[in-house]
């Protein structure tokens, strides 16, 4: 039996959402094979959290726990933290530098995917589609002009390094830019400004399946709201249909363009990456390295499809990061 932590929780807006994921790891874990540990990162604690609800303090010199006098060491971590730290790759290299091996991707592509503005531009030699985007900092001068003749009208304007769609606009009006941008920086001290994208939004899952890159069945997202935002997210205002309403045709070209993306970074662990199929080109929006797994999030749904249950899901994921 090996020992399992799994990290959940983390320093950003997404720490709920994350504890619900992880929560529903721990649920399905083959507990035949594995010893599942909960362990909870939060900035001012990291603790492993018995059924309880006891907390025991990790140790982060070995990330270890001690509990009634016997210390716990893992032979391996399910990483389910949405954000920082667990999706910009501050836990992946930690657990790098102490040698345990890890369900995520590796430090890297973790960062550099975060950092929606690195890894568009890393991609686009590749002939990646994107929208059309205006980068601003913190402090910059704004040109609400030069933004507009570049990205035009509508737009959205969105936080660099954020999930969850937090911190997102929707922007149709010179006048509604400003606020835009402040409520992107509450999140972020970067931002992205892209071009409206008029098309059919999917979603995509690729994995590493019992060591082939595997497309899961792609999910088609129709909001109820003017966008994808946290409420058609996690409220129940969109509809999620796997598989997508496009053609054979169509499902096949952006299941090429998905997976060669997963390919280009060099990609392990789950991926979930968003596109806007715009005159039969699909446009990449984002790429999630530690995608939502509650029993309503988008994998699992794609998972079901695919004929793979989550506790098939979760053990291939542990199984192919012991062997890395």
């Amino acid at each position: 039996m090996k020992n399992i932590a799994i990290i959940m929780g983390g320093y950003s807006s997404e720490y709920q959402i994350s504890l619900k994921s992880g929560n529903v790891v721990y649920q399905f874990l083959d507990k035949t094979k594995y010893n599942g540990y909960r362990v909870h990162i939060f900035k001012e604690k990291w603790v492993y959290v018995d059924d309880e609800n006891i907390e025991f303090p990790i140790d982060r010199n070995d990330f270890s726990v001690t509990v009634n006098g016997t210390k716990i060491t893992f032979d391996g971590v399910f990483n389910a933290i949405h954000g920082t730290p667990g999706e910009d790759g501050l836990m992946q290299a930690y657990f790098e530098l102490l040698g345990i091996p890890q369900s995520s991707c590796d430090y890297y592509q973790a960062a550099l995917t975060f950092n929606k503005r690195d890894l568009l531009s890393v991609l686009k030699p590749y002939g990646i589609k994107t929208a059309t985007s205006y980068y601003l900092n913190q402090g910059d001068k704004i040109d609400e002009d030069e933004i507009i003749n570049k990205v035009g009208l509508p737009c959205f304007v969105k936080p660099n390094k954020s999930g969850s769609s937090f911190g997102i606009s929707k922007v149709k009006t010179k006048d509604e830019l400003d606020y835009a941008i402040v409520n992107a920086y509450k999140e972020d001290n970067e931002i992205i400004i892209e071009s409206f994208l008029d098309g059919t939004e999917v979603s995509v899952g690729v994995i590493n399946y019992q060591g082939e890159i595997t497309v899961l069945p792609i999910t088609e997202i129709v909001s109820e709201n003017d966008f994808f935002d946290y409420e058609a997210k996690y409220l129940g205002k969109s509809q999620e249909i796997t598989p997508a309403r496009i053609s054979d045709e169509m499902t096949a070209k952006v299941s090429e363009v998905a997976k060669r993306v997963y390919q280009i970074l060099k990609m392990t662990g789950f991926s979930r990456s968003e596109y806007i199929i715009v005159n039969g080109e699909p446009h990449l929006l984002e790429v999630n390295t530690i995608p939502g797994l509650t029993t309503e999030s988008l994998i699992p749904q794609q998972a079901k499809a695919a004929g793979i249950s989550l506790t098939d899901l979760f053990s291939n994921a542990i199984e192919l990061s012991l062997k890395k």
